[in-house]
């Protein structure tokens, strides 16, 4: 079975097309600036030259169709036609209690994922218009959704609860959902893999940390915190957006900047972090090469990111009264190790001894760069969320051939 994928943006659609037999990826590309007449269409089938193309893509089902076209196509395409494509899998971010693992697509559920829109405005409604585009292009080929919050829905009450009147919760459904879950899944599987170890058995602490981070208390198997609430803000400080602040920080700064609800919204999530402490940008590479040119801002950026990152290791530590194993994956977990080096040197209290060699290798792939005696295990693992996406849609298609 050969099985798409697709995450849709708002202007931008990334894809991987799967032969389930092997889980080999045949072809993957992306189509940026979607809406402009100077989209960008990358395309890369394995084994052959990458294709790039600049042309009008006004909206995302042309998207698609261009998409489609290219694995057809006569010189570099990788199928003889579409209907090789049995199935489409895409990622959406936000499934609310609704949803606790994936699912097959009907009206029922795109009606639901619609109802979701205002919990995830940026990611939600860019999803929908993914499923419609494929929809239109192909309608007779199902569709699956895997969703971001799923693996965190086994959070106890507990943890998923703010202390805020319950009325909010029962109306509104305001509580901790969290988010990067397909990647916390992945690695946490993969660490056990490792480890040679029941994953049921392990008490693991998994940091996707990149322009987005969040970090995730795995307990048996099972998400039982997480650093991300109920939208995508909460948490670590990331790229551009804050993470924790003291709430009251919201109604004081829109007093004294007056400032509009939609203006602060935008400083927390598009104005902060990284970028607003560092003055650089929100990019871990050039903060880092300018912390060590002896910049002062950019220091105090790297150091309050590693800072904030640790005391959540430290807290979930705490949360499941142990740890097996730590594990860094995205963007800066698989290639920072100034990042991971500064966070291992905090933890020596939970008996963690860093192979700096190992942690400074830039190899490809998975790797411990903890020594063999250390008593909490430390890996990087490359996140790979659209194998999950596949497998869990291949999985979605047999049991429904197996239903009919």
């Amino acid at each position: 079975m050969k099985v798409l994928v697709i995450n849709a943006g708002d202007s931008s659609l990334k894809f991987q097309l799967y032969d389930m037999t092997d889980e080999s990826v045949l072809a993957k590309g992306k189509v940026e600036r979607i809406g402009m007449e100077s989209a960008i269409l990358t395309f890369e089938p394995a084994g052959k030259p990458e294709v790039r193309e600049v042309r009008e893509i006004l909206e995302h089902t042309t998207a698609i169709r261009k998409v489609l076209d290219m694995l057809v196509h006569r010189e570099f395409g990788v199928l003889q036609s579409t209907a090789e494509i049995q199935a489409v899998g895409h990622r959406v971010v936000h499934g609310g209690e609704a949803f606790s693992g994936s699912v097959l697509v009907n009206d029922e559920v795109k009606r639901q994922i619609k109802q979701l829109f205002d919990l995830a405005p940026l990611h939600n409604p860019a999803h929908m218009l993914g499923i419609q585009a494929v929809e239109a292009n192909m309608p007779e080929v199902p569709q699956a959704v895997v969703f971001d919050t799923a693996f965190h829905q086994t959070m106890p009450p507990v943890a998923y609860l703010y202390p805020i009147p319950m009325v909010l919760y029962k109306k509104h459904k305001i509580r901790r959902y969290g988010f990067h879950g397909t990647s916390h899944f992945y690695v946490s599987e993969r660490t056990a893999a490792l480890l040679g170890r029941p994953l049921k058995e392990l008490k693991l602490i998994t940091c996707h940390i990149g322009n987005g981070a969040s970090c995730t208390a795995v307990l048996g198997g099972q998400s039982v915190d997480t650093s991300m609430g109920m939208t995508p803000l909460e948490g670590l400080m990331m790229g551009t957006r804050s993470g924790d602040i003291d709430p009251a920080i919201v109604p004081y700064a829109m007093g004294v900047e007056d400032l509009t609800l939609g203006e602060v919204n935008s400083m927390l999530n598009k104005h902060s972090g990284l970028l607003a402490i560092s003055g650089i940008g929100d990019d871990m590479r050039e903060i880092t090469q300018a912390r060590e040119e002896g910049d002062r801002n950019a220091a105090l950026a790297f150091d309050m990111y590693e800072y904030r990152l640790r005391k959540y290791i430290g807290s979930y530590a705490a949360a499941m009264n142990g740890v097996d194993a730590i594990v860094f994956t995205a963007g800066v977990g698989e290639n920072s190790a100034p990042a991971r080096a500064a966070v291992c040197r905090n933890l020596t209290f939970l008996g963690i001894r860093l192979d700096e060699e190992a942690n400074e290798r830039r190899e490809p792939g998975e790797r411990a760069i903890t020594t063999p005696d250390s008593p909490v295990q430390v890996f990087v693992i490359p996140t790979n969320e659209e194998l999950v996406i596949a497998r869990d849609t291949y999985q979605l298609i047999l049991h429904r051939n197996d239903v009919v």
